[in-house]
């Protein structure tokens, strides 16, 4: 229901269960798949796996991995079968929406506390190599606002802990992205840990 009220969104199928996802999307060919962990048969992990293998390396399908279940052996299983997302079934409309045009225009999402807990998790196996130079670049608020995305703060909660909007905050992550040369959020929250802001 929420993707159908869209205007640039089409859904091309349904299915209950892992076996069937995968029949389905050989059919329709979808840009992106929303996929439940747990399903009948196999799982949305095994499925998210078969789905990227199966599709030609220039249009596989971009999985987003939806699922009540807030455990890191889901997170970095999904991410390793290929996911391009991870969200908890709590999100908010408008976080699926976006969630859902980012990873088809060849992004990765990650719901505020996944995020956190997979940059925690890269930054305790990675050294901090990482050059700061175009920190001088932001301006005192975007400074701020990058360590509130490193705490996996939403838009929506950096928004309401700096008084701002919502659209103010989006502006500042763009322009952070934009003068630190980093492809989407995941890259600003691990730069901000590499850099010694968080």
């Amino acid at each position: 229901m929420i993707l159908d009220g869209t205007d640039d969104m089409l859904v091309v199928g349904e299915a209950a269960d892992g076996l069937k996802t995968l029949a389905v999307a050989g059919e329709t060919r979808p840009d992106v798949v929303l996929m439940d962990v747990r399903m009948p048969g196999i799982d949305g992990i095994e499925a998210t796996r078969r789905l990227r293998a199966a599709h030609p390396p220039d249009h596989p399908p971009h999985v987003i991995i939806l699922t009540t279940f807030d455990l890191d052996e889901y997170v970095y299983a999904g991410l390793r079968a290929g996911a391009a997302g991870f969200l908890l079934k709590d999100s908010l409309d408008g976080e699926l929406l976006q969630a859902v045009r980012a990873v088809a225009g060849g992004h990765n999402v990650a719901a505020p506390t996944v995020t956190r807990r997979l940059v925690q998790h890269f930054v305790a196996t990675a050294p901090r190599t990482v050059d700061t130079t175009p920190l001088g670049a932001l301006t005192a608020r975007e400074r701020d606002v990058l360590e509130l995305i490193a705490q996996g703060l939403s838009n929506q909660e950096i928004a309401g802990r700096l008084m701002i909007s919502e659209g103010t905050v989006k502006t500042h992550v763009s322009r952070i992205l934009a003068k630190l040369g980093l492809r989407d959020r995941i890259h600003a929250v691990i730069y901000a840990y590499q850099s010694g802001m968080a």
